[in-house]
Formats: structure tokens, sequence, C-alpha cells
């Protein structure tokens, strides 16, 4: 079936899931068999002779890198964001720059929803509390005592597919859904019944803030000391986007001086966490592993794409247009599909 790839030479900076494994075995694969990234040194070895490259989010994929992989034609990232690559240096050469778009929207909701009511209902600690034998009385008027979810104002920074996505969820708990948007977008606001609201304003009226705003110059340390003090004292700060969309110094100080009454973060400034963190030993924080993609079947999806992304344009044809990065370089190099 693939007979037009072998001898193509592809660099696979971590393991996939199936069947994106399997579609791309009549190539001559290098893998990085570790769970962990490849540092920059076996990227640079690695890449050097490779015509595709299949990377993930941790790896940053620069001039430097494709000054050494001369012979690269398409780089496939396994995510949804393509921070990690320079995009324009790549069109500018002639590499097509693909990525899994939006695939993992639903996943991800679902997971911040699970994040909304593990904050407000003390989920995780009391969870402790059961397994650490401190549960003495069957049932105590005050013991673990929350915040509705239902009837309360969510705040979405972002109504991209996965804001969208959450607020639908919302909308079961009769939540009052706001937004904040470059753009405002009247399409969603009638289908979703969510209120456009300045960011300001925003923080202010929230009872959860959930950020699903893109990883760029003007979103990077967006939720700072100054953003904090705008929120409830009574409202949870929940982010499933990227970590550098909230300055974690500023976070921690808000946490620990009770500005606002909790976070729950699946993904961090600095990934993995260092055991220093005083994120690690605080209460009012649910902290996970950035998994918001992380279900057998959305993770299986991503693989499938990343690879037709690549294979495609070995194959000489155009990748679809949902999952290319930078469309401007078919002027540069076109492949005529």
């Amino acid at each position: 079936m693939f007979r037009i790839f072998v001898g193509n030479k592809v660099y696979m900076t971590r393991k996939i899931p199936e069947p994106g494994l399997s579609m791309l075995s009549k190539c001559q694969v290098t893998l990085n068999k570790k769970s962990s990234a490849p540092s920059r040194t076996e990227i640079m070895k690695n890449i050097a002779d490779k015509d595709a490259l299949l990377c993930m989010l941790s790896d940053r994929i620069d001039a430097e890198v494709m000054d050494v992989a001369t012979d690269l034609k398409v780089i496939s990232s396994y995510s949804t964001g393509f921070e990690h690559i320079d995009v324009k240096e790549a069109t500018a050469r002639g590499i097509y720059v693909t990525y899994t778009a939006d695939i993992l929207a639903e996943a991800t909701a679902d997971l911040t929803f699970a994040l909304i009511l593990a904050s407000a209902r003390n989920i995780i600690n009391a969870d402790r509390y059961v397994r650490e034998n401190r549960w003495k009385v069957g049932w105590s008027p005050d013991l673990m005592l929350g915040y509705n979810v239902h009837n309360a104002t969510l705040g979405i920074i972002g109504l991209g597919r996965i804001g969208a996505a959450v607020a639908r969820r919302a909308r079961g708990f009769n939540m009052k859904i706001l937004y904040h948007n470059r753009d405002r977008n009247l399409q969603m606001e009638r289908e979703l019944g969510a209120t456009y609201s300045e960011l300001d304003e925003l923080l202010a009226q929230s009872d959860f803030v959930s950020i699903h705003a893109s990883l760029n110059n003007k979103s990077s340390g967006l939720i700072d000391k100054t953003k904090l003090r705008l929120m409830k004292k009574t409202a949870f700060l929940i982010n499933t986007a990227r970590g550098q969309v909230v300055n974690e110094a500023d976070l921690v100080r808000a946490l620990k001086n009770n500005q606002i009454a909790g976070a729950a973060l699946d993904v961090f400034e600095k990934e993995p966490l260092t055991r220093a963190s005083p994120l690690l030993k605080m209460k009012n924080v649910v902290l996970l592993p950035h998994i918001g993609s992380a279900t057998y079947q959305t993770r299986s999806k991503m693989s499938e794409v990343a690879a037709r992304n690549l294979l495609d344009v070995l194959d000489g044809k155009d990748p679809d247009p949902a999952f290319l990065v930078n469309p401007q370089v078919k002027s540069v190099r076109p492949l005529g599909g």
C-alpha cells in the first residue's frame, strides 16, 4: 500500500499509539523508544538525513535544527499546538508543517469539567481524607464544604472548539456563560447562550475561570497578579490550555494569600513540575500531568492524523487543509495534489 514511502527516512521523537506506527512501517523510521523527550543533541543527531519528522509539543524545532535537516520535507506534530516550531522558517525552506488541530477538543473539555467539579467539591482532598483513615464520623454538617457548580458563572477565555465544548457541558449545569475572545463570535453566542465580556469584567464576575487560549505573544503571562486580584475570593482558576498563559509565581502568591478559592491545573510553565514547586504542598490546588487529551480514542485518532499528514506530503499530496499550519508553503514547494 505504501510502496512509494519505501526509502523515505522518518525521525519520531516519541513512540505514538496505533495506528500511526503501523502506518509508518514502510518508511525507514528512527524512533526514540524512551518515554522521555529526546535531548536537543539527540534531535540534531537523528534528524540530519531525514525526509520527515514526527515530533511532540516538547520538541523545539527551530532554524538550527532545520539547518541540520537539509532533506526535511514535512514536520508533523502530534499536538494541537505548534508554538514549538518555527513555522516562518519552515515555510521559507519549503517544509510543510502539520498538526492534529482540534481532534482533542471533546476529551479536553471533559477533563476541564472534571477539574471544575473536582476543585469546587473538594474531590481530591476528600479522597485523601478517606484513604488516610481520617474519616471518623459517618456524616458531619461541615465536612469538606465546597461550592455549587450548578447556576454558577463560568468565564471562558478563548471560545474556540475546546472552549465551546466546555460551554456546552456548562449548559447542562445551568451555568451562566461569559467568554472573552480576540473577536466576538455571534454564532456561538446564539448557540450557547454565551455573553461576550471584556477580560477584566469576566474575571470579576466568574465563579470559575477556564483558560482555553492559544499561546502567543499576547497571551503569554496574561493571567498575572493584576488579573488575579480581579477575581472573587470564592472563584477558581482552571487551566487546560498552556501553562505559560498564567504567571505561576503570581498564582502561587494569590493562592497562599487566599485571594482566590483555588486552582486546577493540567499545564504548567515548565513541565514536569519540579519537587521544589510550592504548588505541590497546597491543598487548594488540583494538579494533573498534562493529560487533557489522554483517552485511548483521542490519542489513537491523533496518531492516525499525524501519520497521515506526514505520509501525504511524502506522497506528493497536499495534506488536509484542516491540519496544515502553513498553507503559504505551497507556493515555495508545490506538491501538485
